[in-house]
């Protein structure tokens, strides 16, 4: 039996990931290497075949039915040598090699990175690939170890575990409210100038939630400035933008240093919940059991964002 070469295996690999995720440049993200490099690859594996595997468009990449074919028998060729890997990592005691983790931007900047040096301190075999963004991963097809995400995802293919609850806070600058006067309900934010987040995922603006009595309420503020970004809306508000509402460990940092003041703090509601998620194959990875660890330092319960907010309540 001819045995496969290894620059086969690597078209075959890149075939798979521009199949599942849809463009060469994702499959480049997730294998960490160039877009040409990919489509090179992919090319010379149709060259060898003597098949078109895509039908390419400018935007994106469909499946021939050969493709089609040849993508679930690489996909299962895929899943053995995960199986393998994993094999391997989970009858090792010690974390090392890499573990892979996504988060969207503003958890990875404000609450991981920052703890990422003593995680490291404490495994020094162990790196870390940390992937920032909006986009939901596909956990399996990418080769993520471990997701942080906001909302409890229903998958079956994965485990989760809740970390903390998710809260938001309506904040502004001392100088806005001295200027403006201080909201006293939601209903009086229509005499107020009001800074607005935009989810990059759906392009939908962030509806507000607040507390009124027995029920919950969302209130579509009219913005005069909505952004993309919780950084943004956090920067815009300190300049005295106006009355903004954001994750309460975004906003934590800027009330401590007396830079923003939580204004409808009687109306604040739980939005959500921080979950982690990971692969049934991962169940017996060392990485992943640290990292979940480490985790639990990250969000403590009660979390240190939540009480510092708390603890400014009638401000």
């Amino acid at each position: 039996m001819e045995h496969i070469g290894f620059d086969r295996l690597t078209g075959i690999i890149a075939f798979a990931r521009s199949a599942s995720l849809g463009s060469y440049t994702a499959a480049a993200r997730a294998l960490g290497i160039s877009p040409s490099a990919v489509s090179k690859s992919v090319q010379r594996l149709e060259e060898r075949l003597g098949l078109s595997l895509f039908t390419r468009t400018t935007r994106s990449l469909t499946l021939t039915p050969e493709g089609r074919d040849l993508h679930e028998r690489a996909l299962r060729l895929l899943r053995e040598a995960e199986e393998i890997e994993q094999a391997a990592v989970a009858a090792r005691s010690e974390p090392a090699g890499t573990l892979k983790v996504t988060a969207p931007f503003p958890i990875g900047v404000h609450l991981l990175a920052p703890a990422l040096p003593a995680f490291r301190e404490r495994h020094p075999k162990l790196s870390i690939d940390l992937r920032l963004g909006d986009r939901f991963s596909d956990l399996i097809e990418e080769g993520i170890d471990v997701a942080i995400r906001v909302g409890e995802l229903a998958d079956s293919r994965l485990l989760s575990r809740r970390l903390a609850p998710h809260r938001l806070c309506a904040v502004a600058s001392p100088a806005y409210l001295k200027r403006r006067g201080t909201p006293q309900h939601p209903d009086d934010l229509v005499h107020h100038e009001c800074v607005n987040f935009r989810f990059q995922s759906t392009g939908q603006a962030l509806r507000w939630p607040f507390r009124i009595g027995e029920r919950t309420v969302e209130l579509a503020p009219n913005a005069g400035i909505v952004t993309d970004f919780s950084g943004a809306v956090a920067a815009i508000l300190v300049a005295g933008g106006g009355i903004g509402i954001s994750p309460t460990y975004v906003v934590a940092s800027y009330v401590e240093r007396g830079e923003l003041v939580p204004v409808l703090q009687n109306f604040a509601t739980e939005r959500s919940v921080f979950t982690a998620l990971w692969p049934e194959s991962r169940r017996g990875s060392p990485n992943v059991k640290a990292f979940l660890a480490f985790l639990e330092g990250v969000f403590p319960s009660p979390t240190p964002w939540d009480r510092l907010l708390e603890g400014t309540a009638g401000v």
